[in-house]
């Protein structure tokens, strides 16, 4: 499956949220989230693109994509427990 072929079960649209917020909107997404779903979080705080990937590695979830978009970064998560 190519990346962009995912569709995510969920989007979380933190745009204009300053850290720790869109960290905080992924967290409780993933915890709504079965295990194997997909969780899409978009954010224009410049410390989500060192927060998320951090969280998301020593929580055990796998990051499936950093996509910069027109004004914002799409982070592409996976539940993984």
């Amino acid at each position: 499956m190519r990346l962009s072929e995912i569709k995510p079960n969920k989007i979380v649209d933190a745009r204009g949220s300053f850290c720790p917020g869109p960290l905080m909107e992924l967290i409780k997404a993933i915890k709504e989230a079965e295990v194997g779903e997909i969780v899409s979080v978009y954010s224009t705080d410049s410390g989500s693109k060192r927060d998320i990937p951090l969280w998301v590695q020593k929580a055990g979830h796998e990051l499936l994509g950093v996509f910069e978009r027109e004004g914002f970064t799409e982070f592409v998560v996976k539940k993984k427990r």
